[in-house]
């Protein structure tokens, strides 16, 4: 018997031990046998954009057929979609107005600027369709196409690229980099910095106005960038002027009037001596950032925007250093929606103040002094713990802010899902949007969204 179970012992060792062996000597040659794959971007582009919100006046430029358009999909895109023009062309900027997009892009036929959606008053050039001999005008735009920016002899593409952008209600406003501006759509204000033209008939119109840089701000200036109003326009120089047109009767010029016209004026007040390195305007309510950190506001002030004093004056037409946000520290972004307004410290820190859904639950809808929003609302917990908030905007009824992960959180009015979250529910609390990839900017139409994002990988 103990022959038997040392022979039995023996046998199971030996046995074991062939096993081991066999499976380390498989281990080792199947690691030779391992592929090696080197992740790679889904498209060589740097940029891609998603988009999402109301989609039947083809601002979000992901249709291709009406007809099947309104057979297979809703008129509401609720969730963060890619758009299929940014997976074939390098789209460098990107911008929204009132049921209509623009994209500035990069091409090798020259074409340098794209719009989809309303076209009513020719804010995205004249488009035409039919027979050259009886062409009829498009209303609607439904997927990107190319916006003709008439040349001059020997211009070249690379002065045709686009530098900066921005659409209000119903027209577009483009700085190439040549530093030549090009104008298009509605002018009844003077918007597009041009004379106001009584019965002028915008629909079908062929008109983009063109002029240069230099005869607004100088030799020795040039612009950096382009902001529309609801109605009006506003350039920033690169030496920190601000210049604007347009429509004037709440203040929003800034030009200490409150007329209407396209004659391009410097707004004074007390930015006259700052250096302004950015402006924000959803609607007719502006604020201005100086290089100091510092706050400056004029236009709509009827929510207490610009100034909480019990006798404050509701619409100011003259730059004003805004005394509601001392004491919150050094400022590095500002946004200013339709009757709210918000501001980021250089803690990462967002204060909102005004009237609306302002990011603090359903039973506060009005503040008149900013107050900051919880960090763990924008990402911050015990898996990111360094996470802050680095840049917000806002259209007229809802907000945004991007965090240091590259990602978009949003709350405000959700009546045409373009909040991205899956449904039409108005969002009480900055809430995260299911972007798939880190979102660089973000464009705020009216009732869509746009965002210019980097692929993760």
């Amino acid at each position: 018997m103990k022959m038997l179970r040392r022979a039995f012992k023996t046998e199971f060792l030996w046995s074991r031990s062939y096993t081991s062996k066999a499976k380390r000597q498989l281990l080792k040659q199947d690691e030779t046998k391992i592929k090696v794959v080197e992740s790679k971007p889904s498209d060589p582009h740097k940029h891609r954009v998603y988009c999402w919100g109301y989609q039947e006046t083809g601002a979000l430029g992901t249709l291709t057929n009406i007809k099947k358009a309104q057979e297979r999909y809703t008129d509401m895109v609720h969730h963060p979609t890619r758009m299929q023009f940014s997976v074939n062309n390098d789209i460098r900027d990107i911008t929204a107005g009132y049921g209509f997009s623009a994209f500035a892009v990069n091409r090798s036929d020259g074409e340098t600027l794209f719009g989809s959606g309303l076209n009513t008053d020719s804010q995205l050039g004249l488009q035409m369709r039919g027979h050259p001999k009886d062409p009829q005008n498009l209303d609607i735009i439904i997927y990107p196409t190319p916006i003709k920016l008439p040349r001059i002899e020997g211009e070249t593409d690379e002065d045709m690229m686009v530098k900066c952008m921005s659409a209000g209600r119903a027209h577009l406003v483009v700085v190439t980099n040549n530093g030549t501006i090009f104008t298009m759509g509605n002018n009844s204000y003077g918007q597009c910095c041009r004379d106001i033209i009584e019965d002028e008939q915008y629909k079908g119109s062929t008109l983009i106005h063109r002029l240069s840089g230099k005869d607004i701000c100088g030799e020795e200036d040039n612009i950096v960038d382009v902001i529309c109003g609801q109605d009006h326009t506003m350039f920033l120089t690169k030496l920190g002027h601000v210049y604007t047109c347009g429509w004037g009767a709440d203040g929003q010029t800034g030009q200490g009037h409150f007329m209407t016209n396209g004659h391009i004026a410097q707004a004074l007040g007390d930015i006259s001596k700052e250096r302004i390195i950015k402006l924000s305007c959803a609607s007719d309510c502006v604020l201005a950032l100086n290089d100091k950190g510092e706050v400056f506001g004029w236009g709509n002030s009827e929510y207490g925007q610009l100034d909480d004093a019990e006798n404050a004056d509701s619409q100011i037409n003259s730059p004003r250093h805004l005394k509601l946000t001392k004491g919150i520290g050094k400022l590095k972004d500002i946004a200013s929606g339709g009757s709210f307004c918000m501001v980021l410290n250089e803690e990462g820190l967002v204060y909102t103040w005004g009237y609306g859904i302002l990011g603090f639950g359903p039973y506060v809808e009005q503040s008149s002094k900013p107050q900051h929003l919880l960090p763990a609302l924008f990402g911050r917990n015990d898996f990111s713990d360094k996470a802050y908030v680095i840049s917000i905007g806002c259209g007229v009824f809802h907000m945004g802010a991007i965090n240091s992960d590259g990602d978009l959180f949003m709350w405000g009015k959700n009546r045409c899902g373009h909040l991205g979250l899956g449904h039409k529910q108005d969002q009480f609390f900055p809430l995260k949007t299911a972007v798939n990839g880190k979102v660089t900017k973000v464009a705020y139409g009216v009732d869509h969204t746009l965002a210019l994002c980097k692929p993760f990988i």
